[in-house]
């Protein structure tokens, strides 16, 4: 059985997950600005030091973003670090698609209409995305974007819509016709570690493993730039 290590830092939630042998163990904070100094001793919660190859992991699943920038570098460095030293392949999920399998899983949603997955961009944006639950798990269907929320036009999808996530604490602004079709809003969902797994476990059937060198965030506006460690100056 495959054993994922996962790692989902991109929001205000520090997230650590490990599944092996068909259990899950978790360690998941509402840390705003300190994921950097508690990801490596949650780490070292669910797994002692050492080679993660040695210890039975067989891969590394990362959420890849959108989202906070600081966030998502550091998921993105640590799961590069990760699987340089053990040789491991490491597997992208989108941020987005992440929280809202955690929707599914808390009952925020129950899967019978498109999921509208936002996230607060914190500069009067909003990163968004939409979903269909199929078989229990998020299909894109759209996106995903970033715009103000008064631009948030959906009028390729004109039934009624469940929201989820931080951006919805900006549906003020959205448009009224918009508003009025969220049969539910739930912004306080965040994205946990544990529900990235399937996702991962998915892209690894379909042969989407990255090498430790392909691992960068996924940041929607293309201004914005990632140095990988061999862009750095430091040494391979």
């Amino acid at each position: 059985m495959t054993a994922i290590l996962a790692i989902e830092t991109a929001t205000d939630a520090c997230s650590v997950a490990l599944y092996r042998d068909g259990h899950y163990s978790q360690r998941h904070e509402v840390l705003p600005r300190q994921h950097n100094q508690r990801l490596f001793s949650m780490l070292g919660e669910l797994l002692p030091a050492g080679s993660l190859r040695d210890q039975g992991i067989d891969a590394l699943g990362y959420g890849c973003g959108p989202g906070s920038f600081t966030g998502l570098r550091i998921a993105a460095s640590a799961v590069q670090g990760l699987a340089f030293a053990s040789n491991l392949p490491a597997l992208p999920v989108s941020t987005l698609a992440c929280q809202v399998a955690t929707a599914l899983r808390q009952g925020s949603i129950d899967g019978r209409r498109l999921v509208l997955s936002t996230l607060d961009a914190r500069i009067n944006e909003v990163y968004w995305a939409i979903y269909l639950v199929t078989e229990g798990a998020p299909a894109l269907q759209a996106g995903p974007f970033a715009c103000a929320p008064s631009q948030l036009q959906l009028e390729a999808f004109p039934d009624e819509l469940d929201a989820v996530g931080s951006g919805c604490g900006l549906r003020g602004s959205f448009p009224k016709e918009l508003c009025a079709r969220l049969a539910t809003v739930s912004p306080e969902v965040l994205p946990e570690a544990r529900d990235l797994v399937p996702l991962a476990l998915d892209a690894l059937q379909r042969g989407e493993g990255q090498q430790a060198m392909q691992v960068q965030p996924v940041y929607v506006r293309d201004e914005i730039s990632w140095k990988k460690i061999s862009e750095q100056g430091k040494g391979q």
